[in-house]
């Protein structure tokens, strides 16, 4: 089942090699095929993330405010996730539905040398001398100045991979959280260094479009759901100003004061 959905795979390149006449750019028409049909899957996965940066702030402060009582934290975070209608559980799906789809054509074209024999000569054009080769194999040979396509592509890959992360650090304003997230970020680049250093060029070129895309689609649609909530504060009235009533009172006159001297005066009248 698994070797029959790569093969499937395979025929796609190949057929779109027979109308381009390239393999790489065969490679990258593909990629972008695969990607625009998971874009309504991926779409789904970058509004919940957004979701999740909103509630950021309010699960930080439910976080300070009952720090070590972890029981309480998970059932105030329930709660804004339940007034919300947030759920933190189908962000990950997306994910993993397309996950099988992007390790076949990793696979596939790890095994393109293998499949079609040889893919020299007819690699994007000739800017890269073949999509089989590897930057560590040009490393090896000594030939730095052959394989810098190479060096460029693995940079390019690299820092594509590690972008979306950057750009949503930008909006944490937790610095322990930043902190955290640079270091994940620095383990992960290495890794992907590493990765990328004894992969064949097809991976890396694959890996490298499909990455562009998700900077893109990512960037597009967060500015789209930014201006919708702009829209949305700006059309929700402003909540009313309690009326400030200033009450004057007026200074009431001083009473006349009774003088005893005179009582008696009034007395002795009388007598």
């Amino acid at each position: 089942m698994w070797e029959a959905f790569k093969d499937a795979i395979f025929w796609c390149i190949q057929s779109l090699y027979t109308f381009v006449a390239d393999w790489g750019l065969a490679i990258i028409v593909a990629t972008l095929i695969f990607r625009l049909v998971l874009s309504p899957i991926m779409q789904k996965q970058i509004k919940s993330s957004y979701q999740m940066q909103k509630f950021s702030p309010r699960i930080q402060e439910i976080q300070r405010k009952y720090e070590g009582d972890q029981q309480r934290i998970a059932a105030e975070t329930q709660k804004i996730y339940a007034d919300t209608g947030f759920n933190p559980i189908a962000g990950c799906l997306p994910m993993l539905l397309q996950m099988p789809i992007f390790i076949a054509l990793f696979q596939v074209l790890q095994e393109m040398g293998t499949r079609v024999g040889s893919l020299d000569n007819y690699c994007f054009y000739h800017i890269l001398p073949s999509l089989v080769s590897s930057p560590s194999s040009f490393f090896n040979e000594g030939n730095i100045m052959g394989g810098l396509p190479y060096f460029l592509l693995l940079i390019f890959f690299a820092g594509l991979t590690f972008l979306p992360s950057l750009m949503q650090m930008r909006g944490q304003t937790d610095n322990a959280q930043k902190k955290q997230t640079m270091i994940m970020m620095a383990v992960m680049s290495v890794m992907m260094l590493f990765i990328g250093w004894g992969s064949p060029a097809g991976v890396l070129l694959f890996w490298a479009v499909s990455s562009f895309w998700g900077v893109a689609q990512q960037q597009i649609t967060t500015a789209i759901l930014r201006r919708k909530d702009a829209a949305i504060e700006a059309e929700t009235p402003a909540p009313a100003k309690p009326v400030e009533v200033n009450v004057v009172r007026k200074q009431q006159k001083a009473r006349p004061k009774k003088n005893g001297s005179g009582n008696q005066s009034k007395k002795n009248k009388k007598h």
